[in-house]
């Protein structure tokens, strides 16, 4: 009768256990974009380091339409983490720009690494400056993405109006096949550089990456704060032997309000401790710095992100 009821008692330890593993399990959806970007794969590096370094943890990176797309997945609660720009998310927090009502179930977890505004454009093209797309056939970017807005704000300071172009709404990969075919002139990427779609056509075609010169780079900033001046090195792509001026936004992680503290906590504390690790996997890993991880964007952070930084002291 004892050993009976010893061999019950392990079974009912065995399922208890084996239910408390099973309840701990986190699934979680990660919203990143299109294949030909940067989010894709940087999401999927980030993925791989929480799954495996956090127990019980399931994050999966799903391609996405990026930015825009992904606020509102947040927002619908479809997704409870997604990588988007600093602007598209201060115009959904705001009900800016494509964005008629405010969407505010998000928050912060960190700036991952800067986002810079690539125009790309044929080699032997005469086109020397934004203002020399006049006419052109332009990969803008998907509808209503970050890439998209950030066209029709070097529009403005241009005093061009959309019209001054033949705007064709694009995926970066789209923009890359109809550039490679001749069907269109030039497209715009914002993106971590290098970007894979451009590094594609560049194997391809001579292509040059235009400057924004200095006055303009200042009316930007100046208008649109979320926007800072950047550099692209000589030779990011292929015969591209000088450095190009521009600007760029951030790329940042954010989260569904709802997703508890000690989640959040847990994500925020295991992307940094492998911040090497995660640079291995992914080239824009060497940019995660938790000095600019909580800078430049106007939405508020998540509280398990804010304990992680205060406890750092990257946070008061």
């Amino acid at each position: 009768m004892k050993k009976v009821l010893a061999i019950f008692i392990g079974l009912m330890v065995l399922m208890g256990f084996g239910l408390t593993v099973q309840a701990q399990e986190v699934k979680l959806i990660l919203a990143t974009g299109g294949t030909a970007g940067t989010y894709y794969p940087f999401g999927g590096a980030m993925a791989k380091i929480w799954n495996s370094k956090i127990p019980g943890m399931n994050v999966t990176a799903q391609s996405t339409g990026a930015s825009a797309e992904n606020v509102r997945l947040i927002n619908k609660k479809e997704v409870e983490l997604a990588l988007v720009q600093s602007d598209t998310i201060d115009f959904a927090y705001n009900a800016k720009e494509a964005f008629k009502e405010k969407l505010t179930k998000m928050n912060a977890i960190a700036v991952l690494y800067p986002e810079i505004i690539q125009i790309v454009i044929r080699g032997d093209s005469k086109a020397t400056s934004f203002a020399g797309l006049k006419g052109l056939k332009i990969g803008v970017g998907a509808p209503g993405s970050g890439t998209e807005a950030n066209f029709r704000q070097l529009l403005d300071v241009y005093g061009m109006k959309k019209e001054d172009v033949k705007a064709q709404y694009l995926s970066f990969a789209e923009s890359a096949e109809q550039f490679k075919d001749k069907h269109i002139d030039a497209f715009f990427v914002t993106a971590g550089i290098p970007n894979a779609a451009i590094t594609d056509v560049a194997v391809m075609h001579s292509i040059r990456i235009l400057s924004i010169p200095s006055d303009k780079v200042s009316q930007l900033t100046k208008k649109y704060p979320f926007l800072s001046p950047a550099v692209i090195p000589a030779n990011t792509y292929k015969n591209q032997p000088s450095e190009v001026k521009t600007v760029a936004v951030a790329a940042v992680l954010i989260s569904s309000s709802e997703l508890k503290e000690d989640v959040v906590y847990k994500l925020t504390k295991a992307l940094f401790d492998n911040q090497a690790e995660l640079a291995v996997a992914h080239a824009k890993g060497k940019e995660l710095n938790i000095k600019t991880a909580v800078t430049g964007v106007s939405i508020p952070f998540h509280p398990g992100a804010i304990k992680y930084y205060k406890e750092k002291g990257a946070m008061k």
